[in-house]
Formats: C-alpha cells, sequence, structure tokens
C-alpha cells in the first residue's frame, strides 16, 4: 500500500514464543511502504535476536533504557513520539500489567508511557493467564485509555493448551495497523457512498425474494470510511446490524428503491456497491397471501386450478452499478462487489468491464461468508488482481478505505 509509504511505527517485542512472528511482520509492513523502527526487550531477545531484527528494519534495535548513547538524547521520549503508531506485538502479561497501572522500568514500558500517539496492542500468552481476573482488569483498563487490540486467537499453544491465547497472525496485525494508520482524517473531505445487505422483492404481503447477506461487510466499510474522515451515507436493505457511528442512513427494502435513494445521495466522490441486490423481482405482488389451491374453498377453485402450482413471472430489476457508473453525476472512484461461486476472478474480471466501475471486489460466497464475521477477496482494478488475505470484514473495510484514500490523492 504505497500511500502510506511515509509512515512509520515503533514496534515493541515483548518475550514469548510469538515473538517470531515479529520478523514475518516486520517483512510484511516493508512490503507496503511502512517503516518500522523496534525496541526489544530482554525477555524477548530470548526468542529473537537483535541481528534478525535489525536486518529486517533497516535501523538499529533499542533495549537499553541506561543506554548512554540513546539516552543522552532523550532516546525513549525521541522513539515514543518519531513513529506514527506503537505497535506492541507480542504484548505480554507484564507489558499490558506495566501500561495499564503506569510502571516503567524498563526502555520498553518507559517509551509506552511517554508516547503521545496511538498504541495497539497484540497479546499473547497462556489461555489461563488471559481469563485471568487481574489480566481481564487490565485490558479493560487500556482499552478505558485507548489502547487498540488485535487478537488473540483460539489455538494450540506451545504448552499444548488450547483456547484464546494465540497472537494474531502478521497479516492480521498489519491489517490493523493500516486501520490504526487510516483513521486520522485521509479522507477527510471526500463524500462517500456505500450500499449494504439485501434487497426484498414482495410476491404477496407475507412472502419476498431475496438472498442472505447480512450487511456485515457494507456496514463495516462504510464505518471504516468514516473512520477515516469521509461524509458518509450508506444505503441499507433490510438486515439487523447497528448503525456506524458517523454514517448517514438510508433505509430501503426493494432494489428499485435503493437506486432512487443512491441517486438522492449523489453526488459522491467514491461509491462502493456492497449491497447483494436482487437480480428480479415478480412482475406483480399480490395484494392479499397467495393461497395454495388446496387451501381454497371448494366452490371457490374452478378446475383448471386444481393441483396447480402458482405462477410467478419475474423481470428484471435496474442495474444500478451500471446506472450510477454511466451517471451524469458518476463519483470519481465507483466499485463494485462480485460474489461468485465459480470462477471468481474470472467473473470479477469480466463484470467490471461490463458495468464500467473503476474496481470489482471479488469474492467467493460458496461458503459460510453470508453473515460471517470474515471474508477474503480479490481486488481487480485497472492495474490488474490483488489477492487479499483472509481477514475480518471490518479489516477488508480498513484496507479498502486506506486503498481509496491512496487512489483518490493520486488522482487529485
Amino acid at each position: 500500500m504505497r500511500g502510506l509509504s511515509v509512515r512509520s511505527i515503533l514496534l515493541i517485542v515483548g518475550g514469548g514464543i510469538a515473538a517470531y512472528k515479529s520478523l514475518e511482520l516486520v517483512r510484511r509492513l516493508a512490503e507496503r511502504g511502512i517503516r518500522t523502527r523496534a525496541i526489544l526487550t530482554s525477555a524477548g531477545a530470548e526468542f529473537v535476536t537483535p541481528l534478525s531484527l535489525s536486518a529486517l528494519t533497516g535501523d538499529k534495535i533499542y533495549s537499553d533504557l541506561f543506554s548512554l548513547t540513546d539516552e543522552a538524547e532523550m532516546g525513549h521520549i525521541q522513539l515514543s513520539r518519531s513513529a506514527d503508531l506503537v505497535v506492541v506485538a507480542p504484548a505480554t502479561a507484564d507489558l499490558m500489567a506495566k501500561l495499564a497501572n503506569g510502571l516503567a522500568n524498563d526502555l520498553a514500558s518507559t517509551t509506552l508511557l511517554a508516547t503521545d500517539k496511538k498504541v495497539l496492542m497484540a497479546p499473547a500468552m497462556n489461555v489461563r493467564m488471559w481469563e485471568s481476573a487481574p489480566v481481564k482488569r487490565n485490558r479493560a483498563q487500556l482499552e478505558k485509555d485507548g489502547v487498540l487490540f488485535v487478537g488473540p486467537n483460539d489455538g494450540e499453544m506451545a504448552c499444548g493448551e488450547f483456547g484464546p491465547g494465540r497472537m494474531a497472525e502478521p497479516l492480521e496485525i498489519v491489517a490493523a495497523i493500516e486501520k490504526a494508520l487510516a483513521v486520522d482524517g485521509a479522507l477527510k473531505g471526500v463524500r462517500a457512498l456505500v450500499t449494504a445487505g439485501p434487497t426484498r422483492e414482495p410476491v404477496d404481503p407475507v412472502r419476498f425474494l431475496a438472498n442472505h447477506s447480512s450487511g456485515k461487510q457494507g456496514y463495516a466499510i462504510a464505518e471504516a470510511l468514516a473512520r477515516a474522515g469521509a461524509d458518509t451515507t450508506l444505503v441499507s436493505g433490510p438486515v439487523s446490524l447497528t448503525p456506524p457511528q458517523g454514517v448517514k442512513l438510508m433505509r430501503v427494502t426493494t432494489a428499485r428503491e435503493m437506486l432512487a435513494a443512491c441517486e438522492a445521495a449523489l453526488p459522491a466522490d467514491v461509491l462502493v456497491m456492497a449491497a447483494a441486490v436482487a437480480d428480479w423481482r415478480p412482475d406483480i405482488a399480490a395484494n392479499s397471501k397467495i393461497k395454495k389451491s388446496a387451501d381454497r374453498p371448494q366452490d371457490a377453485r374452478s378446475a383448471a386450478e386444481e393441483n396447480r402450482v402458482p405462477l410467478i413471472k419475474l423481470v428484471e430489476n435496474p442495474d444500478i452499478l451500471a446506472t450510477l457508473a454511466a451517471h451524469a453525476a458518476r463519483p470519481r472512484l465507483v466499485i463494485g462487489f462480485a460474489a461468485e461461486t465459480d470462477d471468481v476472478v474470472a467473473n470479477a474480471v469480466a463484470k467490471r468491464g461490463r458495468k464500467g466501475a473503476d474496481w470489482i471486489i471479488a469474492n467467493d460466497v460458496s461458503g459460510d461468508v453470508f453473515g460471517g464475521a470474515r471474508n477474503q477477496v480479490h481486488l481487480v482494478s485497472e492495474s490488474g488482481v490483488e489477492d487479499w488475505p483472509d481477514m475480518t470484514k471490518s479489516e477488508v473495510g480498513a484496507r479498502l478505505a486506506a486503498r481509496i484514500a491512496e487512489k483518490l490523492k493520486g488522482a487529485a
């Protein structure tokens, strides 16, 4: 993500077997143009060497609070202020306790207390430690103080136990870092329009045609855009979700209502069509419940109706993505979604050209994506195809918001 190339983080590596993941984390951040400086605690140095960490960061490794060279220049103050974000990975119970209680007896804890930047922690510890009352109390205090968290995940641990306590994987931490770096107003002044959820097409007063979309991905994208400073309008089909803070919500039911709401919300700088719009609707919606012929009184049935299944004629709904992509008030960046079960990328590439969209976000919905908490997508653009890792839907939203900011700034 080259648009964040001027960003930097300060990585604090705590002591734990998960410290080896910090090396992969640094490498993944470098791929995205994010610079890393690192503090290695004495416990952390039992698991990774300063040499290996230095080779990946391209910088010296800091570890000694009482270094005559570093502290002559108030090193812990400079370290705490020079980065855009402080990341603790692994965040041990000890480091969490020190920050929660204002303790500072080494370079890592002193730097954490001295920073004026956001802090992101990736906890890693035994499941019993994670679930203990002191750790729960410390995490609650840290969250109250504004510290961000990613993980921990469930899984088997080095001690042989299973449960929450495994440090989040490097790509998950990268996504959380990108999300934290994107909330400082990167999209300030940008008008965003997002659609989410399914549409419902009435058959009669009690039945409708719809799909399994939960709206979670669209809501996560709207939230990420708003957090990045965009003036965000969310056009939502029927879902059971709490609207994101700072977002203007417009509720609709049918595809035609969604198109009308989107046109009313224009002009916009960016459009993200995450809604799963019904392709067809009944030609005529009955004014009363359609009864099975067997449920109707004998004298109300004709011979032709006996054992006949009612026929519902379907007509095509308006193509909202194509309509808005060709609109006189077309947004600067038009992004569609392609929920596919077969040939995911190939179908998305074809859809991008057919609809006139700038980008298509493609995903395989043959599993439990609808209604689930995670998603794995492919970004299809004029530059080709980007395969994104499996992430939470919030992380997908944050990464997309950062990519949108990069694109709009590059086109400015």
